[in-house]
């Protein structure tokens, strides 16, 4: 059963009070991009997504996932790692399946996000740069992913790392033949 995005941002919003305006305010989007997500007339980037959270201090994690987690749990199964991309269905052509972010536990019972991050070829964080109070870092297990961080851009490969403060504008992009395969951490969690 595919999630309701837009369904899920107006129960979410409606709860906090808000109308799409206030939201929109809140956020530092437009209020047409809240109408069309919660109309499905429009799919959010990841970094729109995040944006649009912001306003209700609210994670992608507990977004696509109501259910309180264990918070004592230490280890997991593949199974067990929490998506918090493929859900993104596009109802006009826009692919996020291309991306694929695995996150390990409640990152924000460890103020921790770890997540495992696979980039098809051609995938891509989006033009819009992201931003978050955080640091984050990552090693390259397989493929190639083009990392940029202000105006540093750098492809890197397997057994390549990044690590930098993610307060400075960023993006990340596949540009290879193969799907890339990353392992990543970031303090504290921003998705």
């Amino acid at each position: 059963m595919d999630f309701d995005v837009g369904a899920r941002l107006k129960e979410i919003r409606l709860a906090a009070g808000l109308s799409q305006r206030e939201l929109a305010e809140r956020s530092g989007v437009t209020h047409g991009l809240i109408s069309m997500i919660e109309q499905n007339k429009s799919s959010p980037s990841i970094a729109s997504l995040r944006k649009i959270l912001g306003g209700v201090s609210m994670t992608m994690a507990g977004f696509f996932h109501e259910e309180t987690r264990a918070r004592d749990k230490v280890f997991f199964g593949a199974n067990e790692l929490i998506d918090l991309t493929s859900r993104l269905s596009s109802h006009t052509g826009q692919d996020h399946s291309r991306l694929n972010f695995r996150q390990v536990g409640d990152a924000q019972a460890h103020d921790l996000q770890i997540l495992h991050e696979r980039y098809e070829p051609g995938a891509d964080t989006g033009t819009t740069m992201l931003e978050h109070k955080s640091r984050e870092g990552g090693i390259v297990i397989e493929g190639e992913l083009e990392v940029t961080v202000g105006d540093q851009v750098q492809v890197l490969r397997s057994g390549d790392a990044y690590l930098f403060d993610s307060r400075i504008p960023h993006r990340f992009r596949n540009p290879g033949t193969s799907d890339c395969i990353v392992v990543s951490a970031c303090t504290p969690p921003y998705l």
